[in-house]
């Protein structure tokens, strides 16, 4: 794994991490804080999984894909 996808991937998951907390804490009182923090961890892993095959990797195996010729 390349570290230069960790410059993409760690700063996907804090935004999530505090957009979750933020969104939970003020919006949805009523669930406990239990499942707030479930909720956001599990919303945290799973946009770092998007994020890390969702952005591309660059080296040298990557094949430029510039459409039909």
């Amino acid at each position: 794994m390349e570290k230069k996808r960790f410059k993409f991937i760690i700063p996907v998951m804090v935004i999530v991490f505090i957009g979750s907390i933020f969104m939970l804490r003020n919006y949805y009182e009523e669930v406990p804080s239990v499942n707030q923090l479930l909720i956001t961890i599990g919303a945290t892993f799973v946009s770092g999984i998007l994020a890390y095959f969702l952005f591309p990797q660059q080296g040298e195996n990557k094949i430029d894909d510039r459409g039909p010729r």
